[in-house]
């Protein structure tokens, strides 16, 4: 065998190896996703060597932006909702009547992402033709520049901003059929936003649903089943999470490692894990082969320094039942092979006791992302014209 030939196969050897990713068997298109999650690899990698040359954190993002362009159906204009930067997306056909909206916003883990971004873009679009709806897609300061609340409080602002009656007759919403959604880490904020609109009697508009993608929704047991199924699942790995979830509130490493460890929450604060205990809410079957442990508490300090994890607005999960009544008809959409998934079943469950109206679609063969990238897999496409359908008979 010649040196060339060696050294080809000695390149394919290595590839493959950093390809290839164990996958459960039910996934459809393992081998895309396998390539898929190689390359959010090597962006996360690139954008950590563009961070220590003085770039912004997750700098590669920017490649996956796409400018505000209008097509013959759609139009795009980027503006901004009380300061805070949104894109909006509006039918070109002109209607007799109201048109019902989406409120989305986008995930990321607090870290990265942006409405600009292409799958985001295309999403909107999407749901504009299918729906005939307004739709507006939001930004919001991400970590580690910036931690919470900051990223709750611009999506709370630029929400708020398009509930008023004025700027929904401008874009002419009918503000009986507006939804507030979003996915991942958009979905955390879909949900911490709407139970604040409760609260707050300066908005009179009532929304009609909330829409939570594969959400994140508590930060005080980083060992439910799903953490232990899927910790190395992509597109969303155990480590992964932690890490968003402590950047979201802190840069200290301390958080994290407390995190990992699940000994990050003070003894004090123990009255709040009935509201998080998988033993009661989970289904039968997403509980087979798990055992409960009580949790292990960590250091009052930490909860001190760095109170955020234990806020409601950040877990929303934690909220007491009278808050839940109040909430709209609420559509969860939960993946198997996700370590997000047991948020979504709580809260299911959670809703549900509370009297509230929920719809859980579960895909059983479905991972972390499933419908950001429904462009390149054909499980995310059958997915999001299910979503898409439910919301045109349901908004």
């Amino acid at each position: 065998m010649g040196k060339k030939s060696l050294c080809l196969l000695i390149s394919c050897a290595l590839l493959s190896y950093f390809v290839y990713t164990p996958l459960p068997d039910n996934i459809e298109q393992p081998w895309k996703l396998m390539i898929t999650w190689a390359v959010i690899r090597c962006g996360a990698s690139l954008s950590g060597i563009l961070e220590i040359l003085g770039f912004p954190p997750y700098a590669v993002g920017y490649f996956f932006q796409v400018p505000p362009t209008s097509d013959a159906n759609v139009t795009v204009t980027d503006t901004l909702f009380n300061k805070v930067p949104v894109r909006v997306f509006e039918p070109k056909q002109k209607s007799s009547t109201m048109r019902r909206a989406v409120f989305y916003i986008h995930g990321g883990g607090w870290t990265a992402g942006d409405a600009r971004w292409i799958t985001y873009d295309d999403l909107a679009r999407q749901m504009v033709n299918k729906l005939d709806a307004v739709v507006i897609s939001t930004n919001y300061r991400l970590s580690p520049q910036y931690h919470f609340p900051t990223q709750f409080e611009d999506v709370y602002d630029a929400l708020r901003w398009f509930l008023r009656k004025k700027v929904l007759e401008e874009y002419g919403v009918d503000p009986a059929r507006i939804c507030v959604a979003g996915d991942s880490a958009g979905g955390n904020l879909a949900a911490g936003t709407t139970q604040k609109l409760l609260d707050d009697p300066e908005v009179k508009i009532k929304v009609k649903i909330q829409s939570l993608i594969y959400p994140a929704l508590q930060t005080l047991d980083m060992d439910l089943p799903s953490y232990r199924e899927n910790a190395y699942i992509p597109i969303l790995l155990k480590y992964d999470m932690v890490l968003f979830w402590s950047l979201y509130f802190t840069s200290d490493k301390v958080l994290r490692e407390a995190m990992l460890a699940n000994q990050h929450t003070p003894v004090e604060s123990n009255h709040l894990f009935k509201f998080v205990n998988w033993s009661t809410l989970l289904p039968e079957r997403f509980q087979k082969g798990h055992l409960y442990t009580s949790p292990m508490h960590g250091p009052a300090d930490l909860a001190k320094k760095f109170p955020g994890f234990l806020d409601v607005r950040a877990s929303s999960l934690l909220a007491d039942d009278s808050k839940l009544q109040g909430l709209p008809l609420t559509h969860i959409l939960t993946c198997q092979y996700d370590v997000l998934r047991d948020d979504g079943l709580m809260y299911v469950s959670r809703l549900r006791a509370a009297g509230v109206q929920v719809v859980h679609e579960h895909v059983e063969d479905g991972f972390h992302g499933i419908l950001s990238f429904s462009m390149s897999f054909k499980a995310g496409q059958r997915e999001l014209n299910k979503y898409l359908k439910w919301l045109e008979e349901n908004l």
